[in-house]
């Protein structure tokens, strides 16, 4: 199982949200570069970041900062947050990125969504944000009143090749992870799922791993790191 930890960019530094509420924005000392070089140091080998400057405006805001991570640290890193069009993907995919994920600019225009599987094959990951079983957009502060399920199974054979799926009811709330819409959502999905919100403890990892479910691929890990509920050392012992 694959571990991501989390860096959310917001006016240069690493913040984390309450159930994806800008208002409700932690900031923590150490800068995206230097929390990314941490990681790397410690063992780990894959990386979640969310440009949630570039989610708010819906285009790319972070992108230096990314990029210098990047070229820094030999991470394999999926990147987020307001992607809307085709050079914009290209310009991740071209420093190096490995997923690039699609979520408000995805649910809008599931034909912009298409496209890119077509043009960028294994490289694209579709965000899943869902709140009350609905898809939320533009940076969480829009629902679409579309069904997560239902949108789902109208692009699964697009060729997305992964999906990260997120609770917002549980995001930054640290009450433990929504396994039972995850599972719910890998049971459809023809590619693997990614878990994502209100991981609290290492528990929590622990029983991700115990779902023994080969669609699960992997789980992101955010407010509970920063705010020391789960020791890295602990954390990274949990990789596969």
């Amino acid at each position: 199982m694959k571990i991501f930890p989390a860096i959310d960019i917001r006016g240069g530094k690493c913040v984390r949200l309450l159930k994806g509420d800008f208002e409700k924005a932690t900031e923590y000392k150490k800068s995206p570069t230097d929390q990314a070089k941490e990681f790397l140091n410690l063992g780990f080998k894959d990386l979640h970041i969310v440009d949630l400057d570039g989610a708010l405006k819906g285009k790319t805001v972070n992108l230096d900062i990314i990029c210098e991570i990047i070229s820094n640290y030999n991470l394999k890193i999926e990147v987020g947050g307001g992607i809307r069009s085709l050079d914009s993907i290209k310009q991740y995919i071209d420093t190096g990125v490995e997923k690039v994920i699609l979520g408000s600019g995805a649910v809008k225009n599931k034909e912009f969504l298409k496209d890119a599987c077509i043009k960028f094959k294994n490289k694209i990951a579709l965000g899943l944000d869902s709140k009350d079983g609905y898809l939320s957009i533009s940076g969480w502060k829009e629902n679409s009143n579309i069904k997560t399920i239902d949108y789902l199974k109208e692009v699964n054979n697009f060729g997305i090749s992964r999906i990260i799926y997120t609770d917002i009811n549980k995001d930054g709330m640290k009450i433990g992870p929504n396994f039972g819409e995850t599972i719910k959502i890998a049971e459809v999905s023809n590619c693997p799922v990614v878990i994502s919100g209100g991981v609290s403890t290492i528990n929590d990892i622990i029983k991700c791993k115990k779902l023994n479910n080969k669609k699960i691929e992997g789980i992101i890990v955010g407010k509970a790191i920063y705010d020391g509920d789960i020791e890295l050392n602990e954390l990274v012992k949990e990789i596969d």
